[in-house]
């Protein structure tokens, strides 16, 4: 697993969501995995930001929409200078993670060109904004494609139903009821198309393409989470029966350590006893002759 994540790393340095580098201070994985749902709220902004000062024609709600994007501005201008703070390799930080300094500046131009002849252009940059946003956005739910992701995705993915089924009944007049705009959600989001029920306006259109998106996203991101899930079982299958082979081999080793020590010490003990009986002997011997007797009186 870690050989495939080395792996994966210099194609996500090319994407520009390389992360921290390798081999930086903990304290910079920390604050990365602490930020993760914070910047996944912030690209999630980024569509309704992009509803609001592209499709809706009301001053009240375009306004609202540009204080979105000083959010989104903010949040992301805010990650980047935290991160180089607490990181300790910035030149590389900033090399690989090129997506988020891309962010903050199509960010900043939309909105400083939205009230100037710069207007297309600020268009232009916040649609290229969107998607940088959600390509970003992929960085932040990383953990759905571990085993334990599963709940996180079903729960997403009810929750998107559930807004864009009041979304498509919010803005489309021949969606007559929320049942209608939540099956509308359901179809577009699995890219069935029945027909029974389409989008007709141009917001809710807008709206059907990003469901589009979304559920073609959460569909590959079950298929990748089960397929987690199960070989994440089978890993701990194997962890087990490996654990129960070391300790069985610990069992062995300890049992043939034992049966070694144990036949050492009676080796020992038998040549102790043979080494004293044959001093008792010799020394019978000596004292039969008459040796240790003068020995013991020149002494």
């Amino acid at each position: 697993m870690k050989q495939m994540l080395s792996a994966l790393r210099p194609n996500r340095t090319w994407l520009g969501m390389a992360g921290v580098p390798p081999h930086d201070r903990a304290e910079a994985y920390v604050w990365e995995r602490r930020l993760h749902g914070i910047m996944l709220g912030a690209a999630l902004l980024a569509i309704f930001a992009f509803y609001l000062v592209e499709v809706q024609r009301d001053a009240e709600l375009r306004m609202i929409g540009y204080a979105l994007e000083w959010v989104i501005f903010l949040a992301f201008l805010g990650e980047l200078l935290w991160m180089l703070l607490v990181t300790q390799q910035k030149l590389q930080y900033v090399l690989g993670n090129w997506l988020d300094v891309m962010i903050v500046a199509s960010v900043a131009f939309s909105i400083a060109g939205h009230e100037t002849e710069w207007v297309a252009w600020a268009r232009l940059l916040r649609v290229a904004m969107v998607g940088m946003v959600l390509a970003r956005a992929l960085t932040e739910i990383r953990v759905l494609f571990s085993p334990g992701g599963l709940p996180y995705i079903f729960g997403f993915a009810m929750l998107s139903l559930l807004i864009a089924g009041a979304g498509f009944y919010w803005l489309d007049p021949r969606i007559n009821s929320y049942a209608d705009g939540l099956w509308l959600a359901f179809v577009t989001a699995a890219t069935v198309g029945y027909g029974d029920l389409v989008p007709t306006t141009p917001a809710s259109k807008v709206l059907a393409a990003f469901v589009v998106v979304i559920g073609v996203a959460l569909l590959s991101t079950v298929t990748a989470a089960v397929a987690a899930f199960f070989i994440g079982e089978d890993e701990k299958r194997l962890r087990r029966e490996l654990h129960q082979d070391i300790r069985g081999l610990r069992r062995e080793m300890e049992q043939l350590i034992d049966e070694e020590e144990r036949a050492l010490r009676r080796a020992m003990h038998e040549d102790v006893r043979q080494l004293r009986e044959e001093i008792r002997v010799l020394r019978g011997e000596l004292e039969r002759q008459g040796l240790v007797r003068d020995a013991h009186d020149k002494g």
